[in-house]
């Protein structure tokens, strides 16, 4: 018999220098998104590549406009390289605006090495 372990969502505005996204996040996406732990503010920045499902709407202070679903994504660059001691940049993109193709905000995915 198998137990279906249960996630629990919670729905969180993330701030981008450019506007924010309201998405659905896990407990983990959650802390990792708060930069100062004392604070409630939750940013984009903080968390690796959102999930294009997770993300409910989004606004964008260039066109000042709102949108239901995800932002569109633009992959910047993919050059797997070392950044830090046993940390490499595998990819850096952007979460852009439908109407402006202003940038909302940005991201960066790590990976450790071995």
């Amino acid at each position: 018999m198998f137990i279906k372990k249960q996630i629990i969502m919670t729905i969180i505005e993330l701030q981008g220098s450019g506007g924010w996204v309201s998405a659905e996040l896990t407990d983990e996406e959650v802390s990792k998104s708060k930069l100062v732990p004392n604070i409630d503010k939750h940013f984009l920045a903080s968390l690796e590549k959102l999930d294009l499902g997770k993300m409910l709407k989004h606004f964008c202070k260039t066109c000042d406009s709102e949108f239901d679903g995800p932002t569109k994504i633009q992959i910047e660059e993919k050059p797997n390289e070392p950044v830090a001691n046993g940390l490499i940049l595998i990819e850096r993109g952007q979460y852009t605006c439908h109407k402006c193709n202003s940038i909302i905000g940005e991201y960066r995915v790590f990976s450790q090495s071995s």
